[in-house]
């Protein structure tokens, strides 16, 4: 859940999938699914259920085979695993290590973050509440959290609570347990092209996440354009809107805030009506 400061309940995942001008926005839980394969030991072996985390560098397109640790100490991964002398740097020639961690106490991003920090190859969150999975969100207005978002390279998903006891108990009774992520089918791509959509506005004022959003569409624009004029993508930017009641639609505010006879509106930057731009300058940009 999202509380009125706009950060992250540690509690319970927060239940978006979709960023709107960088703010999340509540509605039915639906997620970004990664396949989560279990290949040993038998009693756990086959396919579950997983949501990728919203940070990170998921392997889209590929899969990454690992073998699941469970520390003893430092479970919610919130503190540094160099505090308790913890390693999960994998050794020459064996698989990399997925490290499992329970959810809550701190941010999902930074138990990802102080994972990667101790060496491992992705994060497995175990929930602590019987629940629908939803997608691991980065906290929104956090200046510490925003110095190690972006250097997080590791993939994270979370697992229902059910399953990660059942994980637990069986690493917890000295099993081996090998598991495999698999993003191929976490993208649509009908007709082998890939569907991706932006959610924003062009008066993105809400901080550092529309900062850092903004900073990836200028870096993406010219790799964008190249892989949509060879038909291996297809995007679709969205815009924020709202219509002027057709009662209202000659009155001074809406003529000041809407285009097309008050079909298409944004809010005043200012809230100001009587200086600065418009909302209708908002919409006229968002369109060119």
């Amino acid at each position: 859940m999202i509380d009125k400061q706009g950060f992250l309940d540690f509690e319970k995942p927060v239940r978006s999938s979709k960023i709107f001008s960088g703010q999340s926005t509540l509605h039915t839980p639906t997620y970004g699914e990664s396949s989560f394969r279990v290949t040993s030991p038998d009693s756990l072996k086959g396919t579950h259920d997983s949501a990728i985390g919203n940070f990170g560098i998921p392997q889209y397109g590929g899969s990454m085979a690992g073998t699941v640790v469970y520390p003893k100490d430092n479970r919610k991964g919130c503190k540094s695993f160099d505090d308790f002398g913890i390693s999960f740097k994998s050794k020459p020639g064996s698989l990399p290590t997925f490290v499992l961690v329970d959810c809550g106490d701190c941010f999902f991003a930074l138990k990802v973050w102080n994972v990667q920090n101790a060496g491992a190859s992705a994060v497995l969150v175990a929930d602590n509440i019987e629940e629908p999975l939803i997608t691991m969100d980065t906290p929104e207005e956090d200046i510490k959290a925003a110095k190690y978002i972006q250097n997080i390279t590791i993939p994270s998903a979370l697992l229902d609570k059910s399953f990660g006891e059942k994980l637990k108990k069986v690493i917890s009774n000295g099993d081996m347990v090998n598991v495999n992520l698999d993003w191929r089918e976490s993208v649509p791509h009908p007709d082998d092209r890939v569907e991706y959509e932006l959610w924003t506005n062009s008066n993105d004022e809400c901080g550092i996440k529309c900062d850092m959003l903004m900073d990836f569409v200028k870096d993406f624009k010219g790799a964008a354009q190249l892989l949509e004029r060879g038909g291996y993508t297809q995007f679709t930017p969205h815009y924020i809107t709202w219509y002027c009641p057709m009662a209202f639609t000659i009155s001074k505010q809406c003529k000041s805030q809407c285009i097309n006879h008050g079909r298409y509106c944004a809010p005043d930057p200012e809230q100001d009506f009587s200086s600065g731009y418009d909302g209708k300058d908002v919409v006229i940009e968002n369109l060119r």
